[in-house]
């Protein structure tokens, strides 16, 4: 245990989710809906440690995955909830959700006395579970399953790497959020190390762009909303935007940075137009404003830097609704 660097924060956690996966077999992998690089590095890399351990293992969502990040091994095994359909299981692994209301479109394949296990590093997760390591000082979860691979003598194999470093390098950023700390860094040496190559992620996952969200961004940032001298922007998505670009709601996931990079904003907010008339509200902060008090005024949660929730439409109407907690919030710092 000495030669343990960097040392996790949360190590009775660790050790007591290490104690569980390695007492079970037979373990359900979920993850929040619409996954990104963190949520689908993690579950994959869970999923590659259960692996490791000889257990068997099924990673089911509720909906088709991001295609930029099939370049993560094991990418092809995961199951969509319908196809065949998935029985109800025991043994669960929660990963990366802030509370159990994130994976509600698998609740279906989770037996009502199932043990979950909960693995998160959301600010505002409840610690929900039979076991929860939760870390919010942790840059990802995979930071944190970093740890749990490291108390159960999982080797860090390239493929196990590939999948942390993905987690790590989406939710920092390209390491280039406050969350990047020196532990990240020391983290990511070690992935390094086991021959991950960082351009072969950082491009499909950071980089690439489709067409059709090249031309939604031309729209969105042409309607860009920015007020109070500056302070705050707001980046709003309808269905008729996404049509009239030909783009799907993937295509809509990064825009919200578009918004918190202006040079003089603390806070960008992305507004996005779902399916069903409501509206998933993505909010950002640089420096002073903790965006996930916001979010929690609407039911959701999140980050202090980067947090989520949704709200009924129409898109008009949610937006002044946010816009009123973001002035607010702006006024106290």
């Amino acid at each position: 245990m000495e030669q343990w660097q960097p040392v996790p924060r949360q190590k009775v956690a660790v050790l007591e989710v290490a104690k569980a996966i390695a007492a079970d077999d037979d373990w359900l992998i979920v993850t929040h809906e619409r996954p990104d690089g963190d949520a689908l590095g993690s579950a994959l890399a869970m999923a590659h440690i259960l692996q490791a351990l000889g257990k068997r293992w099924t990673f089911v969502v509720g909906e088709v995955v991001p295609a930029r990040f099939r370049f993560l091994p094991m990418f092809d095994q995961i199951r969509q909830l319908a196809e065949p359909p998935v029985r109800p299981f025991r043994r669960v692994i929660a990963v990366d959700c802030a509370d159990e209301l994130r994976f509600a479109s698998v609740a279906s394949a989770i037996a009502p006395d199932a043990c979950i296990l909960n693995i998160d590093h959301h600010q505002t997760n409840p610690h929900y579970g039979a076991v929860a390591c939760v870390d919010a000082e942790a840059a990802a979860t995979c930071e944190v399953i970093f740890h749990i691979a490291h108390a159960l003598g999982v080797p860090l194999v390239i493929d196990l790497a590939k999948c942390l470093y993905t987690g790590i390098l989406t939710d920092t950023g390209g390491f280039s959020y406050p969350n990047t700390t020196q532990e990240v860094h020391e983290i990511a040496a070690e992935l390094l190390a086991s021959g991950v190559r960082p351009y072969d992620i950082a491009e499909p996952a950071l980089e690439a762009r489709t067409l059709e969200q090249m031309r939604l961004l031309q729209t969105a940032l042409r309607d860009m909303v920015i007020a109070d001298d500056g302070r705050y922007a707001f980046i709003m998505v309808s269905q008729q935007m996404l049509a009239e670009a030909r783009a799907n709601e993937d295509d809509v996931e990064g825009l919200v940075g578009f918004a918190r990079s202006v040079e003089t904003v603390e806070v960008g907010v992305l507004l996005r137009e779902r399916s069903d008339g409501m509206i998933k509200a993505s909010l950002r902060s640089k420096r002073l404003v903790d965006v996930a008090q916001i979010a929690q005024q609407f039911g959701g949660g999140g980050h202090a830097r980067a947090a989520g929730c949704n709200l009924p439409g129409p898109l008009a109407e949610a937006k002044a609704n946010v816009e009123r907690a973001v002035q607010l919030a702006l006024k106290e710092v």
